[in-house]
């Protein structure tokens, strides 16, 4: 394996970086240390680097599609990597997972229809239901002795009665790191059959399970329900590709996918960025060594935080993750309402996290923190967080 350095901290200030560059649009301190967004402060793969390079020398930016071998870079890595075997007919493209949310959203409900989340959750699954004049509906997670599980009582208790038509399911899930078991994701898969309520699984952060908690696609979990599931999945986490917004959704039926495809054309949208088509097919063709060297620098980066917290803020504890690179922070131990703690986070540690009242679920005890920066960016922050825990207390 080539040696890959991701300790070099680069300064991505003054690059219209949505991360570094909008603290005082958001309304925050200019100088806060940002760990929100889930981008990655590594640059890419080279090879990556390298077929955009080519693309960029050919000086031709004209409408771009993909052929066969596009294809067979992204199933090859679901085949290889997870088991899971697709059909070329089942891949349409849209420019972002989130994007695709919306248009399964219009294709497949009508407005006032019942949508479940299952929160605490990645926050645009609100907006994009609400936007388009669904309901939410809440199977919220359920926390215990520091792990979350799923109430599955609950959950069939929802379905059946809100009527729930759809189910985006966030799985490896974001933010609380849990990865679903293929038996937890067939119980949710036997709820939705008997019930009749079609799946939209995001499965953005599959790539990032870790060794002990391996990831099993939906589909490949229940492959009955092919006629009533997509799964959604893109390069952009897995080899820090967000802003070139490629995605590959998974649609098995013919009459889904057709639906899917209308709704997608009603938006507007035709062809993906031809930069982002030849980042991802050449990540997938080439990024799996990058990604192991990665993926192993921010399990070490998740060691340093546990250690840090144990001794240094103890009141302070990690929500054990299973993958992601995310830590979810319970900082009840503080003390503090869950206005004191975001001011504490923003003003007194100078740092922009994601605070958990945003992803529903009465999470306004937690933060969210990204692991995917130089061992530095982190241990900066931590020192921040610990200084300003430190003058809190004696305050």
């Amino acid at each position: 394996m080539a040696a890959y350095s991701f300790d070099t901290v680069i300064d991505r200030r003054n690059t219209n970086s949505l991360k570094y560059d909008f603290a005082a649009e958001h309304g925050l301190p200019e100088d806060v240390l940002p760990l929100w967004v889930a981008d990655m402060d590594f640059p890419a793969p080279e090879p990556v680097l390298q077929a955009l390079r080519r693309a960029v020398d050919h000086g031709i930016f004209g409408y771009s599609n993909t052929k066969g071998d596009y294809y067979e870079a992204v199933s090859g890595w679901f085949r290889e990597r997870f088991g899971w075997r697709t059909q070329p007919e089942w891949m349409v493209k849209t420019p972002g997972v989130v994007f695709a949310l919306a248009a399964a959203v219009r294709a497949l409900t009508a407005p006032g229809d019942a949508i479940l989340v299952q929160p605490p959750v990645y926050y645009p699954f609100f907006s994009v239901i609400r936007d388009n004049q669904r309901q939410v509906v809440e199977n919220r997670l359920v926390y215990t002795d520091g792990r979350y599980e799923i109430d599955f009582a609950d959950f069939e208790r929802k379905i059946a009665e809100n009527h729930v038509k759809m189910f985006f399911l966030c799985s490896p899930h974001n933010p609380v790191g849990r990865v679903w078991t293929a038996e937890e994701l067939r119980r949710l898969g036997g709820v939705c059959q008997r019930y009749g309520v079609f799946v939209v699984s995001d499965e953005i952060h599959c790539d990032f399970a870790f060794p002990d908690h391996p990831h099993t696609i939906f589909l490949e979990a229940n492959p009955h329900l092919a006629r009533q599931a997509i799964v959604c999945t893109a390069p952009s986490k897995t080899f820090n590709l967000a802003g070139l917004q490629a995605s590959n959704i998974w649609i098995p039926d013919s009459g889904v996918r057709e639906r899917f495809r209308q709704a997608v054309g009603r938006s507007g949208y035709a062809e993906l960025n031809a930069l982002g088509l030849v980042a991802c097919q050449a990540a997938y063709q080439h990024g799996g060594e990058w990604l192991e060297a990665c993926r192993t620098y921010m399990r070490d980066n998740l060691a340093f935080l546990r250690g840090y917290l144990a001794a240094h803020i103890p009141q302070v504890r990690l929500v054990e993750p299973e993958g992601t690179y995310f830590a979810w922070l319970d900082c009840s131990g503080l003390g503090l309402s869950d206005q004191d703690l975001d001011r504490l986070i923003i003003h007194g540690a100078k740092l922009w996290l994601d605070a958990g009242h945003i992803f529903g679920g009465d999470a306004g005890q937690f933060q969210r923190v990204v692991l995917a920066c130089p061992r530095a960016t982190l241990q900066l922050a931590l020192e921040r967080l610990a200084r300003a825990v430190k003058g809190d207390k004696q305050g």
